[in-house]
């Protein structure tokens, strides 16, 4: 419980202190991100000392859509990871209302899936509205800059086939070849395809 409620003090100082904005657009600097992984540790932006941006996904357990993407997601690490952008998937949704998206349900999917990377609950669900994110898969590119802010250059879909099938454009891949190649990304956003996310009531 001091944990969680850390975290939470955490994000709300990190947005206060620096002004980041909630709704990110393309061009806006992102809070850090601090959350609980499913190795029951906590993951932070700051611990991949390597990393040169991040591929930020909004997913979760149970939406067919979110289940549809999962080994993509696992082949964008898989990829690009080792080119220094790493994924960071996070779920936001309510586990009370949704308890397949409970942290244990995380992990158990995780280790189904062979996960390989980050798989973080955002529990108090500050994240999620920080960045703006509407659906589940909904994925933000970011890439550090010269003074080691996180800058968002992409915003939306991961491609433009949610069923899987095959797909015309692959969004996220176009954004990340096109930053590592030092060169603007061609589309900058697009709209992000899923379930929507599941809010806790007020």
């Amino acid at each position: 419980m001091i944990r969680k409620i850390t975290t939470v003090f955490f994000i709300l100082s990190m947005v206060l202190a620096f002004g980041l904005k909630a709704q990110y657009s393309v061009g806006d600097e992102i809070m850090k991100i601090n959350l609980l992984n499913i190795n029951d540790e906590m993951v932070s932006t700051d611990d991949f000392e390597d990393a040169k941006g991040f591929i930020i996904v909004f997913t979760c357990n149970h939406c067919p859509y979110a289940v549809m993407y999962e080994d993509r997601i696992q082949a964008l690490n898989e990829k690009y990871a080792s080119k220094g952008y790493p994924v960071l998937a996070i779920n936001p949704n309510d586990a009370e209302a949704y308890p397949s998206d409970s942290y244990s349900a995380m992990k158990v999917r995780a280790e189904e899936k062979g996960f390989t990377f980050p798989y973080l609950h955002d529990e108090s669900q500050l994240v999620a509205k920080t960045f703006g994110a509407k659906a589940t898969p909904h994925t933000y590119v970011a890439q550090k800059d010269k003074k080691g802010r996180l800058i968002v250059k992409y915003i939306g879909a991961i491609d433009d086939d949610p069923r899987g099938g095959a797909p015309d454009t692959k969004f996220v891949e176009e954004a990340v070849d096109s930053l590592i190649q030092g060169k603007k990304v061609p589309t900058e956003s697009t709209k992000a395809v899923g379930c929507s996310i599941k809010w806790k009531k007020a």
